[in-house]
């Protein structure tokens, strides 16, 4: 019997602080929300957090977060207003560019690339992350460009 006891009495101790640390632990989903950026126009959120450490942004386009209006008939305005609805998500979300580690771009035309890249680097700079662009027939609300962050959670 005493050999037993050997054996259960660690088993027990381990589910002890297993289930401590469980307890402890952020919650698995945290739904992210801000006026500082567009409300979403489906049903999804702005960004959810995973265990408040990686976060996942919606898409953003152009919209103005107070009238809900597109902003801007270029690119390069509207990828500046696509990366400041990031920025306040980011804010929001107690990170920041330099936190992220993916982002995908989706462009209405590939032919604005470089113009979009010269705005975008104004906001990520040197500790740019990892990214793919691709070129999509339509965006919501026929805007020119989307563009969605995974980013770390400090």
């Amino acid at each position: 019997m005493p050999n037993i006891l050997k054996h259960i009495v660690p088993f027990f101790i381990l589910c002890s602080l297993i289930s401590a640390q469980t307890q402890t632990e952020k919650p698995m989903k945290t739904i992210i929300k801000t006026e500082q950026a567009p409300l979403p126009i489906g049903p999804y959120n702005q960004a959810v957090a995973v265990q408040g450490q990686l976060l996942f942004t919606a898409g953003q386009i152009a919209l103005d977060p107070k009238s809900g209006q597109m902003v801007g008939s270029t690119i390069q305005e509207q990828t500046k207003q696509v990366c400041e609805n990031l920025k306040a998500i980011l804010l929001a979300s107690h990170t920041d560019f330099k936190y992220a580690v993916k982002t995908t771009v989706f462009l209405k035309n590939f032919n604005d690339f470089t113009a979009m890249n010269e705005v975008y680097a104004q906001y990520f700079g040197e500790s740019s992350p990892a990214r793919s662009t691709v070129e999509v027939v339509r965006l919501p609300k026929d805007a020119l460009v989307e563009i969605e962050v995974v980013a770390l959670i400090p």
